[in-house]
């Protein structure tokens, strides 16, 4: 009998632990930029989704920004101490009207990795500009791998 309730027992432990990488966390993020490039400009970044985790890449990013957007968006967050945090950037297609978005609605993480959730929070139809929508956010550096849904 204390075999069966021995057994039971170390049955019952083993079955409630859980698998930690299945626990998620949300994580902090501040907005840098979210615009459109627009007009004669846009395109010149493809759709794409970056992970940046150096001066060299962010200041590759940031002057093509300036080309194409000719240097209409100006943020006091453009200084990023890459010993401390990474970016996070989302750009959409182009569009052929203006009013899109592309929106980092939420970052959380697990035991392996960092999970960007990407949503298109206005639809647009709203101009008729041509634009790129993008969002771009810093986050606390983490060697995780970076998964976009």
């Amino acid at each position: 009998m204390k075999q069966i309730i021995l057994f039971l027992t170390l049955a019952l432990t083993l079955a409630s632990c859980s698998n930690n990488d299945d626990e998620r966390s949300d994580v902090a993020f501040t907005t840098i930029y979210q615009r459109d490039t627009y007009g004669a400009y846009p395109g010149t970044i493809p759709k794409s989704n970056l992970v940046i985790t150096s001066q060299t890449d962010w200041n590759a990013l940031l002057e093509k920004l300036n080309i194409i957007t000719q240097a209409l968006y100006i943020s006091p967050d453009t200084n990023i101490d890459f010993s401390k945090y990474q970016v996070i950037a989302v750009f959409d297609e182009v569009r052929k009207s203006g009013g899109y978005s592309i929106d980092i609605t939420k970052i959380s993480q697990s035991n392996s990795q960092i999970i960007v959730k990407v949503e298109q929070l206005n639809k647009g139809n709203l101009t008729s500009i041509i634009t790129q929508p993008f969002h771009i956010v810093k986050i606390a550096k983490s060697n995780k791998k970076v998964v976009f849904k």
